[in-house]
């Protein structure tokens, strides 16, 4: 959850050894990204954003869903427009 919207976890099935080395291309990846912005580099920005979304894929964050009980994906929604709505707000009259 960022600013009230839901984001999609990281694969729980995936190794702590693969998980970790994936994490470590994402940051990796968004590095570059930021070393692109800064250099003006357009080619650059654009495969540092491909490999930021190729770690994130890898990691089950984005593309398809990595559950098996048929539940939609709310990944990127906001809270209150989910069936997660009295949930969240029952965790915030804690």
């Amino acid at each position: 959850m960022v600013k009230g919207q839901l984001w999609r976890c990281s694969n729980p099935s995936l190794s702590e050894d693969v998980r970790q080395q994936l994490v470590n291309q994402l940051m990796a990846a968004r590095r570059a990204v930021k070393t692109a912005k800064a250099s003006g580099d357009a080619n650059a920005l654009k495969a540092a954003r491909a490999d930021v979304n190729q770690a994130k894929v890898a990691l089950g964050e984005r593309g398809d869903v990595w559950w098996t009980d048929g539940a939609e994906d709310f990944n990127r929604r906001k809270v209150e427009n989910t069936p997660y709505a009295e949930w969240y707000e029952r965790l915030s009259d804690g």
